[in-house]
């Protein structure tokens, strides 16, 4: 009776000696199929005893009826999350979001204790000690880990997606508690009068005065351009953002240079009136740029940017934030972040009786929760405030 040939993948078992050992051990051979040269690609299953390697065989046969077999087994997790980050989302990422993947890319799977990992050999222990070590022993914070694990989780899902994990063990690590959010720093009117009294002689005066006015964001406030400004209706639009970002292929992240790009969300992209006092000093500072572009002659880069450096290219956000560190300084209030100038802005709204609404629309944001959330320090005032115009009903 001829001999019944077994078919590619179904494997054969049997035993060998360990040549170290000189012990008997058990071997399955799987015929795989030929190379473009015509030659056997086969797989081979080692184990100490039969039933070791039948076990091991049948669930290559599971994994490959899956489709879950890789064409390299000793793809590392790093390996594959730099194919993920610089192949698959190279199109859809945008500049800035590819800065900061790069950033957990470089600072946290690069040669780490989960990025040297096997890729099919990743587990959610694995995941879980190294989110632990990292609160532990380098006091990460609850945000830094959650972030982490988003975009650690997107890079695996992309490998699930392409069948070379079962599944995404991201989603069974257990996250930390996000902290209390802490109350966001403004400002006082006192000490907001301070400040714009000290910007008289100020290259970026106008600047810190039109953020005040309007709640921009740094990198929306260094992108404007004059066409961006119409000074007949007393209003400006957003409707660009600068952000500092690694040079395209440069993945270790040592070489930056400045991008102007959309903002990142739709609400970010919004009209804004400008209060009149502070459209005449934007008419003032845009005199005071052209005599500065004749006085810069031929090096003068005439971009059309409100606040240009002296030779008329973008402000570098660095430079920008030491002048602001300094005034601060010289005229003796705490230090705060540039963002509190932008906080003090929708403050002054809230003071002022303006509803969540209509400064969740003039701030950009995404939703009214944010807005809710972020200024609920003032929201105690504004109840109060309610609650007493309904005195009238009760004269």
């Amino acid at each position: 009776m001829a001999k019944t040939k077994r078919a590619n993948g179904e494997g054969s078992i049997g035993k060998i000696i360990d040549k170290k050992t000189g012990k008997i051990k058990w071997r399955s051979i799987i015929t795989l199929g030929h190379n473009v040269d015509g030659k056997l690609i086969r797989k081979q299953l080692y184990g100490n005893t039969q039933k070791e390697v039948k076990d091991k065989l049948a669930e290559y046969k599971e994994n490959s009826s899956k489709g879950m077999l890789f064409s390299n087994e000793k793809l590392t997790f790093q390996e594959w999350f730099h194919t993920w980050l610089c192949e698959y989302r190279i199109n859809d990422l945008s500049r800035s979001t590819k800065d900061r993947y790069n950033g957990i890319y470089n600072n946290y799977i690069k040669n780490s204790e989960i990025g040297m990992f096997k890729l099919k050999d990743l587990r959610t222990i694995n995941i879980q000690l190294y989110y632990n070590k990292l609160i532990e022993r380098s006091g990460k914070t609850p945000d830094t880990i959650r972030f982490i694990n988003k975009v650690i989780k997107c890079s695996l899902n992309k490998a699930k997606k392409e069948n070379y994990i079962i599944q995404n063990y991201c989603e069974n690590v257990t996250l930390p508690k996000l902290l209390s959010k802490q109350e966001v720093e403004i400002f006082t009117i006192e000490e907001q009068k301070r400040f714009i009294d000290s910007l008289q002689n100020n290259r970026y005066s106008v600047l810190f005065i039109l953020v005040l006015a309007t709640g921009l964001r740094m990198g929306e406030v260094l992108a404007l351009e004059w066409s961006d400004i119409d000074f007949e209706s007393c209003e400006l639009k957003v409707r660009l953002s600068l952000k500092r970002v690694t040079i395209q292929g440069n993945i270790e992240g040592n070489k930056t240079e400045v991008i102007v790009q959309p903002p990142k969300t739709k609400c970010s992209i919004r009209s804004i009136p400008i209060p009149s006092n502070v459209i005449n000093k934007l008419k003032l500072h845009k005199n005071r740029q052209t005599l500065e572009r004749i006085k810069a002659g031929m090096t003068y880069e005439n971009n059309e940017i409100v606040f240009p450096n002296e030779i008329g290219k973008y402000t570098d956000e660095r430079n920008l934030s030491r002048n602001y560190s300094k005034i601060l300084k010289d005229i003796g209030i705490p230090h705060k972040k540039f963002h509190s100038l932008r906080h003090s802005f929708a403050t002054r709204l809230f003071e002022n009786g303006e509803s969540a609404k209509t400064v969740q629309v003039l701030m950009g944001h995404s939703s009214i929760k944010i807005t809710l959330d972020t200024y609920t320090h003032v929201m105690p005032e504004m109840k109060i405030k309610a609650c007493e115009k309904l005195n009238l009903l009760f004269a």
